[in-house]
């Protein structure tokens, strides 16, 4: 993409082509009276805006933003509108004012904020001159993995995103509870729900029980390829849930729950978190500090294998080993949590589906 556009006067276009793209899908969801439209138009929205962060050499945010705003988030989404009116309903011009100046205040003093910040991709910046420099200097030697984004999120700042993921099991909880499980699994609205999300034509139903495999077996591509290139934990757990969202969508939410029931999802998000937290305390055992990968292999048997050319030569299977353990952690905490939510949404989760389940 950046090869594409290596002048100036072109990036510049294709910017401001982007920059009015995104102003009209503002504008398109706006005037937009149907829920299905606004989906659409979100969906879109961040296609476009996964676009708009490749130009702006940022793959790994651009990944995160098309696989969560395109992906399970419409997906998500979808299966909410089917419990509910297409029609949005009508709101009086007066009731606009309120929002709209709330919207022009936050941003003016977003933008007046931001006029203090370094130029972007200024190399004299500190975080470019320190931080950066830093990472990018002692990767190859201290992790050994070729991406550094995953180098700096999954062990130099493991702990941090040990937070992270917790973070995302307490806003799953939080919706969890938000949303309630009081419905009983025979009424009426959630049986119409089920009826109308499993009515699908014979094309639609062959096409995702080929599409649903790939999408799996691609998620755990993008699990084991996060050290080496844009993916990880977070991408995979999204796609992963998008996979069985898709199912319920096709096949009918309680035929998904019959085959992963909802006490086994909500375990999976709260083992997700418990293995990555695992992982640190057996460092610790090791001797080692918490989420200290290295400590995880004793030198005697690390030495027997065979080492990395990337790295220079050095040993980092102890690094290899925690980092795919912790990312396997996150995409189980991700795709459950998820998937916990649509369940939530569209499949009316009920106090009897929650005792047949366990």
């Amino acid at each position: 993409m950046t090869r594409l556009l290596a002048a100036p006067e072109a990036e510049l276009v294709f910017a401001a082509l982007l920059l009015t793209l995104l102003a009209g899908l503002v504008l398109a969801l706006l005037a937009a009276r149907s829920v299905l439209t606004c989906i659409l138009l979100m969906s879109v929205f961040s296609l476009t805006m996964a676009l708009w962060l490749m130009v702006m050499d940022a793959p790994d945010v651009a990944f995160t933003e098309a696989s969560v705003g395109a992906g399970v988030s419409t997906m998500i989404l979808l299966g909410a509108a089917l419990s509910s009116t297409d029609v949005i309903p009508s709101v009086r011009p007066g009731r606009f004012w309120f929002p709209a100046v709330a919207c022009l205040a936050a941003f003016i003093g977003m933008a007046l904020a931001l006029s203090d910040l370094p130029v972007f991709g200024d190399p004299g910046s500190p975080p470019s001159s320190y931080v950066g420099r830093l990472y990018l200097e002692h990767t190859p030697h201290d992790i050994g993995a070729p991406n550094v984004v995953t180098a700096v999120l999954a062990s130099y700042r493991g702990f941090d995103t040990l937070g992270e993921t917790s973070v995302i099991l307490a806003a799953g909880v939080g919706v969890l509870l938000l949303l309630g499980g009081s419905l009983n699994s025979r009424d009426p609205v959630s049986e119409d729900v089920s009826l109308r999300i499993s009515a699908g034509s014979p094309v639609l139903s062959v096409a995702a029980r080929l599409l649903i495999p790939i999408i799996c077996l691609y998620a755990f591509y993008v699990l084991a390829h996060g050290e080496f290139g844009a993916g990880g934990g977070f991408q995979a757990g999204v796609i992963l849930a998008a996979a069985l969202i898709l199912h319920a969508l096709v096949f009918g939410v309680r035929e998904t729950m019959r085959a992963l029931p909802v006490g086994v999802v909500r375990s999976c998000a709260a083992l997700g978190v418990l293995g990555y937290a695992s992982i640190g305390f057996i460092a610790i055992l090791h001797g080692g500090r918490f989420l200290d990968y290295d400590a995880l292999l004793s030198p005697v048997f690390e030495a027997g294998l065979p080492s990395s050319h990337l790295a220079g030569g050095h040993h980092h299977w102890g690094q290899r080993l925690g980092i795919l353990g912790i990312e396997t952690g996150v995409m189980l905490a991700v795709a459950s949590t998820m998937t916990a939510i649509f369940y939530a949404f569209a499949g009316r989760v009920s106090r009897s589906d929650e005792a047949g389940a366990a």
